[in-house]
């Protein structure tokens, strides 16, 4: 994605609309408890329906010199929990430019900060008691000749809405890819109305490398307050990282 910082104390973040990013999909679903199903949104038409589902991040690695580029805090480092030297990103580079705006106050900073110093290991999404991956008994399946052994494996989704919003975050927890244990994913999650403009997407398809453009002002940057203080639930390692960027953002 594309971040263009604008002089009146705006950010437009340009949104992929035709092709599946890395980071962000369309989707549709028609109620909130309904799970939502990948769009193809050049023959597929947009309706109100349809969202946009954002992996949003926080920080990068330094050594990815590409993406280092693309934030204006390059120079804004901390050591993550995973041992690697981090720069602001993203949603923590858009915390930083607010309090520098000084719309998100030091006090807001502070107990903001206080918040996430208090929350105890038990507490984190990813050591909580009813948020455990369900496997069912392996039993017996024949499908076209073959003898299989079949299984269900249930993951656990919790759907959070911002605010007056209809902005919603979603915590899927799943295994990690490269080592043991589970890990909390984050996802924001917004109406493609929320769009500048986006009640004209409705009833059309997109166009080729078509962008749509989010806009994030005073009015709704406690959306991204929001999300990021959920990212310090996540667990003991984003935890870690949240405490090290609001020590970044306040020096």
């Amino acid at each position: 994605m594309i971040k263009r910082i604008i002089e009146n104390e705006k950010i437009e973040v340009s949104i992929p609309l035709t092709k599946g990013a890395e980071k962000v999909r369309i989707k549709k679903r028609p109620m909130l408890n309904a799970y939502g199903i990948p769009v193809a949104t050049k023959t597929e038409t947009f309706s109100n329906a349809c969202y946009i589902e954002w992996q949003i991040g926080y920080d990068v690695i330094t050594k990815d010199h590409d993406k280092l580029l693309l934030t204006r805090f390059h120079d804004k480092r901390f050591i993550g929990a995973n041992g690697l030297e981090k720069a602001l990103y993203e949603l923590s580079e858009y915390i930083k430019l607010f309090y520098d705006w000084k719309i998100i106050s030091e006090g807001d900073l502070s107990e903001f900060e206080d918040y996430i110093k208090g929350i105890q290991e038990e507490d984190f999404i990813e050591n909580h008691k009813d948020l455990k991956i369900l496997r069912q008994e392996f039993e017996d399946k024949k499908i076209n000749g073959f003898d299989f052994l079949f299984t269900r494996v249930m993951y656990p989704l919790l759907v959070y809405k911002v605010g007056n919003f209809e902005i919603m975050s979603e915590i899927i927890i799943k295994e990690k890819q490269r080592a043991r244990g589970i890990m909390p994913m984050l996802y924001l999650c917004f109406p493609i109305t929320e769009l500048d403009n986006g009640s004209s997407y409705i009833g059309r398809t997109a166009k080729t490398k078509e962008l749509g453009t989010l806009t994030i002002d005073k009015n709704n940057i406690n959306v991204f307050i929001e999300i990021f203080k959920l990212f310090g639930t996540l667990s003991q390692a984003h935890n870690h990282d949240i405490q090290k960027i609001i020590e970044c953002i306040k020096k």
